[in-house]
């Protein structure tokens, strides 16, 4: 068909004639409304981009006395990271003399990795370089993360049961 042929048929129908393949030969158009057009590719990059958030790296710094709450605090940190599909670095660092007890910080990062063991997986085995002990975490797929540390996204469940019954003041 035609150019001028194919501008008729496209006003005819109120719509307009879009090029989608500009490099073929004849150049291939198509008769569509061209604001739709343009709002689908945008959602497709969108798409495209959303899922694209496992490349995101967030970096966990901790060393080798911490307390078990401060241990809390931070996984629960790495464990909303992965949650939301970002990959999260562990970095144990050693000051003075602690780098004689790298067997201790090794257990320690082991169990890092057991602890997280239900949102994410390790890369690689943990790696004592310099004065730090690195291990990289990649998260599941988003069906088979399963929270341990916290539990915001799940919704609050009101107490329906009561080992009492209701005082009606009478």
């Amino acid at each position: 068909m035609g150019i001028a042929e194919a501008m008729t048929e496209a006003r005819k129908r109120g719509l307009d004639l879009v090029e989608v393949n500009p490099a073929a030969n004849p150049p291939v158009c198509k008769i569509l409304n061209y604001g739709k057009y343009v709002y689908t590719l945008n959602k497709k990059e969108k798409d495209t981009r959303k899922n694209s958030a496992a490349t995101k790296l967030k970096e966990l710094n901790f060393h080798m006395n911490i307390d078990e709450h401060d241990y809390g605090v931070k996984m629960r940190h790495a464990e909303e990271f992965m949650w939301k599909g970002m990959k999260v670095k562990l970095t144990l660092k050693f000051r003075g003399r602690e780098m004689m007890h790298q067997d201790i910080g090794m257990n320690l990062i082991r169990r890092m990795r057991a602890d997280l063991a239900g949102i994410g997986i390790a890369d690689t085995e943990p790696k004592l370089i310099g004065k730090s002990i690195n291990l990289m975490l990649s998260p599941l797929p988003a069906r088979k993360r399963v929270r341990k540390f916290s539990h915001e996204d799940e919704p609050a469940q009101e107490e329906e049961s009561h080992d009492s019954p209701p005082e009606n003041g009478s």
